[in-house]
């Protein structure tokens, strides 16, 4: 069917938006946007249920761009139809200070739901936000109930993390995800062809999807009748529309449309071939009215939706008070007085110690929704009273991820992005290099998931080097916003539990041991919270001894093997170096006195500790497959060694 005149001019004031503000900044992605711009009108002038006039309403429809290089076809978007993004910004387009980035990132640009770019990212986190919204519905009603869209490019769908995700977004059955696949067939390297020949199709169907298409990308009433078929459909439906990149100008098709300012000379040619007279930026004020229908129909849907929620307050208030509280992040008054308390004296794994904390957590705390990548009973992420959550079971509360590292990552920080869940997920601490973009993004968006990454060092013993963490501790604490935590025993496992829930501004990665460590003497969770804390005090020390994790009670056995030869030390267990550098400066040199001589002993890579050590005992190899009290002891972790290593930095 041909495009209405006042339809065709809004989908070419979105193509010359995107070509304008490339060409103006130099750089950008104009061919998707140009492509992609007549099946993001359809979606969001018609179908999608949102209110610029407050991107943060609860029921809105969610569009997540995974294509995150196409940024301008969003930007272009959210200004037209009204959303606290000015012309001025878009002129701006990847420049200092601006709110149009390079890629979309959400928290910085009104209406951006997620961080993408990284592909893939976006299509496993939608299947995320699709998971919560499935959970919330279940426990709320349907005043949580929206529809989740992915606008998906041909290199998403190479992209692993979108395989595992997708392939359980078919297993749960998450019919309220709708990806619209930019199949344009065409990549920076050129014709798809040249590595992605798969029937995605059938891939798809393969899942347990529903699939529409090929749908013509120029159609606009095709697009319609495959968003109608998907939205009827129970499974999550993949449209497939074939695009064509770079639409309108004299690289239309070619790879070269995929990025970069195409030159004044392509610019004025594809102004001829859309009839587009105008000059740069300027928008005829007949694209801004067809435009703001979407903001009076957003209106008076979340008018509708908010009777429809003060009805249910009335009907149920406790609930509407806990959906309010959840949206709030908020958490329950004297929560953290059900925390556990372990006896000095008993020996267990911090892992052990963390099942036993959420065996009192999981109750109190509804927001919590677990789940493991296949290793449920070495993570000790699921308590005795959790369902599973199923596509039968959405009301479920522990989430089986499988072997999906890296979509357990993206999907976790999906149902983070809902704020009224709170999602961890398990596996061991070697594999966080499977799942590492998703946590990264989980920091750059400041979203509060929580990663349980056990079996944390050398320890790790028989299964040998592969599943031994080295360089983990130190590559993860290398990330800016994300609070690493490896607690030494069992109640600074608990007081790492609190910090992690209390944590709203980003994500927190809880490092667990698999052997079984004291419960230590001395323990203050308030220092934990502070980052580090003195743990053992020596009248007249000569030196201290700084360590993490299960290191530090090896570092007390030292302590007193040098007291017996006459040298005295302090003892520092430093579980977060982030909460430990945001405390005021005089805390930290009270902590770590910079005239003490101090040895820093961590069963991980060296680096990095030159920050707070003179002298540093670490590991700086790979480990070996033995009994783990083997490995520990021929790698040099002893009381002994860590005495002698005092003594050789003391000159004693």
């Amino acid at each position: 069917m041909a495009q209405t005149p006042s339809a065709l001019v809004s989908i070419n004031a979105i193509r010359m938006l995107a070509l304008d503000a490339v060409e103006q900044a130099r750089s950008g992605h104009p061919g998707m946007p140009m492509g992609m711009a007549p099946t993001a009108y359809v979606l969001w002038t018609e179908f999608m249920r949102h209110n610029p006039l407050d991107p943060t309403w609860p029921a809105r429809d969610r569009l997540v761009l995974s294509a995150g290089h196409g940024s301008m076809l969003l930007y272009a978007l959210l200004h037209l139809s009204g959303y606290d993004l000015p012309l001025e910004e878009l002129k701006r387009f990847r420049q200092w200070g601006s709110k149009t980035p390079g890629h979309p990132e959400y928290g910085h640009t009104p209406g951006v739901e997620v961080t993408t770019g990284p592909l893939g990212q976006g299509l496993a986190t939608a299947v995320g936000i699709a998971l919560a919204e499935r959970k919330l519905v279940a426990e709320f009603g349907e005043i949580a109930a929206h529809h989740t869209y992915v606008i998906a490019s041909d290199g998403d769908l190479m992209e692993g993390v979108s395989a595992e995700a997708s392939s359980l977004a078919g297993h749960l059955g998450l019919g309220r995800l709708i990806v619209l696949y930019d199949d344009n067939q065409v990549t920076i390297d050129g014709s798809t062809s040249l590595a992605f020949t798969e029937d995605v199709r059938k891939r798809y169907e393969a899942y347990g999807w529903h699939v529409v298409g090929e749908v013509d990308g120029e159609d606009l009433e095709a697009i319609r009748a495959a968003l109608r078929q998907a939205l009827a459909d129970s499974r999550p439906s993949l449209i497939m529309v074939r695009s064509i990149i770079g639409y309108g100008s004299p690289l239309a098709g070619q790879a070269k449309a995929h990025s970069d300012a195409m030159g004044p000379e392509k610019v004025a040619a594809t102004r001829a071939n859309l009839g587009w007279p105008h000059p740069p930026f300027v928008i005829p004020e007949e694209v801004y009215a067809d435009f703001r229908r979407v903001a009076e129909r957003g209106k008076q849907a979340q008018a509708e939706w908010q009777a429809c929620f003060e009805a249910f307050a009335a009907a149920h208030p406790q609930k509407a008070a806990e959906f309010q509280r959840r949206l709030a992040q908020k958490l329950p008054q004297g929560w953290a007085a059900s925390l556990p308390a372990f006896n000095p004296g008993e020996r267990l794994a911090t892992r052990a110690a963390s099942g036993k904390v959420l065996e009192r957590l999981v109750p109190l705390l509804p927001e919590l929704l677990g789940g493991s990548a296949d290793l449920t009973p070495s993570n000790n992420t699921r308590t005795p009273e959790m369902a599973d959550f199923t596509r039968d079971n959405p009301s479920g509360r522990y989430v089986r991820y499988g072997v999906r590292e890296h979509a357990m990552g993206a999907i976790m920080n999906g149902i983070a992005l809902s704020r009224a869940l709170r999602p961890y997920g398990g596996t061991f601490l070697v594999f966080s290099d499977y799942m590492r973009p998703a946590i990264r993004l989980a920091a750059l968006m400041g979203v509060p998931t929580i990663f349980v990454f056990t079996h944390d060092s050398i320890a790790v013993g028989e299964d040998g080097p592969t599943h031994q963490p080295v360089e983990h501790l130190m590559s993860l604490r290398a990330m800016p916003n994300l609070w690493v935590i490896r607690p030494a025993d069992a109640n600074e496992t608990a007081a790492a539990w609190k910090m992690a829930l209390e944590r709203t501004e980003g994500p927190t990665a809880l490092i667990l041991t698999r052997q079984a460590v004291p419960v230590l003497e001395g323990v203050r969770p308030e220092g934990v919270e502070r980052g580090g804390y003195v743990l053992l005090e020596a009248p007249g020390a000569q030196a201290t001894l700084v360590a993490t994790g299960s290191e530090v009670a090896l570092v007390l056995e030292a302590s007193r093997l040098l007291l017996a030869q006459g040298i005295a030390v302090r003892v520092v267990s430093l579980p977060c170096w982030e909460a430990f550098e945001a405390q005021p400066k005089t805390y930290r040199e009270a902590v770590l006195p910079q005239g003490l001589p101090t040895l820093a002993v961590e069963a991980g890579a060296s680096l990095g500790w030159e920050r707070y050590a003179q002298r540093v005992l670490a590991l700086d190899r790979f480990g070996a497959s033995a009994p783990y009290a083997d490995v520990y002891s021929r790698l040099g972790f002893t009381p002994e060694r860590v005495a002698a290593e005092a003594r050789a930095m003391l000159g004693v």
